[in-house]
C-alpha cells in the first residue's frame, strides 16, 4: 500500500513493485493491476491483454482480447501515404535519430484528420450519441465544443473521410470484422446502418471511425481512444523510417519538387 503521507510517493493504482532483499533499486516483483507481471502473466498472456491491462481496471475478456488485436492490426500501418507515416520517413531519410522519427509521426499524426484527435472526437461522438441515429444527426449539426480547447472546429464530421466520394474497401474489411466479435453494441449497429449515418454525415466512413466505435465498445475513454490510436500506428511509421533510411534523400518518393524563377535559374 502507498505511503500517502510522504509528499514523494508515487501515487498508481496501475503499477505496484516489491524491492530485492540485497537491492531496493531492484524490482522483485512487480504487480499490474494486481496480476504478478514477470512470475504469472509472462509467457501465458498476450501483448494485447497486457496493453488492455494497463488501462482498464481489470483484464479483458477474450472476445475483448481479439477485438483490440484485430484492430491494432488494422491499424498498425497507415501506409507511406498517410502524413504521420510520411513524416517518419523524412526522419528516416534525412539521418534523424529514431526518436525523432517516432515524434515527427506522432505530432503529424495527432491532428484532426484521420489523426489521434480525429479519433478523440469520434470517440466523444460515439459514447453521446450510441446507437441513435437522431442523436447523431443533431450531433453533425452541432458539433460540442469544448470550453478552452486549443483546437479548433473540425473541418469534417469526426470518423468520416474529409476527401473521399465512397467507403474505401479496408474500411469495409476493418468493420465486419471487428463487428463480428459482438463485444459491444455500436459496431454491430454501424455495420448494419452506415449508409444511413454516412447519408447524416454527408461523408463516406473512414477507419478513424471504426477504431473509435471499437475503442468505446471496448470500454476505452475518448481520451483513452487518443492515446491508443497514436500509440497503435507507431510500428508502421517506424519500419519505413528504417527503410528509407539507407536509400537517401535523392530517392525519397512522392515526385521531384521543381524550382520557379530565380531559385531555378541558380540551379541550372
Amino acid at each position: 500500500m502507498a505511503d500517502n503521507s510522504n509528499p514523494h510517493t508515487i501515487r498508481t493504482s496501475i503499477w505496484r513493485e516489491e524491492a530485492e532483499a540485497d537491492n531496493p533499486f531492484a524490482t522483485r516483483v512487480a504487480y499490474c493491476r494486481g496480476y504478478d507481471v514477470y512470475g504469472e502473466m509472462l509467457g501465458q498472456a498476450r501483448w494485447v491483454e497486457m496493453l488492455y491491462l494497463l488501462f482498464m481496471n481489470e483484464a479483458p475478456t477474450p472476445a475483448q482480447a481479439e477485438l483490440l488485436e484485430s484492430l491494432a492490426l488494422a491499424l498498425a500501418n497507415p501506409g507511406p501515404r498517410d502524413p504521420s507515416v510520411h513524416a517518419a520517413m523524412c526522419g528516416g531519410v534525412c539521418g534523424s535519430t529514431a526518436a525523432s522519427s517516432l515524434m515527427a509521426a506522432l505530432a503529424v499524426g495527432a491532428g484532426q484528420l484521420a489523426g489521434g484527435r480525429e479519433v478523440y472526437n469520434a470517440a466523444t461522438g460515439w459514447a453521446a450519441c450510441g446507437t441513435d441515429l437522431a442523436a447523431w444527426r443533431h450531433w453533425f449539426a452541432e458539433p460540442a465544443i469544448e470550453p478552452g480547447s486549443v483546437w479548433s472546429t473540425p473541418e469534417h464530421p469526426p470518423g468520416f473521410d474529409a476527401h473521399g466520394v465512397s467507403t474505401a474497401t479496408p474500411v469495409k474489411q476493418t468493420l465486419a470484422c471487428l463487428a463480428g466479435y459482438g463485444v459491444g453494441p455500436r459496431l454491430p449497429w454501424l455495420l448494419k446502418n452506415q449508409p444511413d449515418l454516412e447519408a447524416a454525415a454527408g461523408r463516406p466512413l473512414a477507419l478513424s471511425g471504426v477504431a473509435a466505435a471499437a475503442f468505446v465498445d471496448l470500454g476505452f475513454s475518448p481520451e483513452q481512444s487518443e492515446m491508443l490510436h497514436l500509440l497503435l500506428r507507431l510500428p508502421g511509421a517506424a519500419a519505413h523510417a528504417l527503410e528509407q533510411r539507407p536509400m537517401g534523400y535523392k530517392k525519397f518518393p512522392f515526385g521531384v519538387v521543381e524550382l520557379e524563377g530565380d531559385a531555378a535559374e541558380q540551379t541550372a
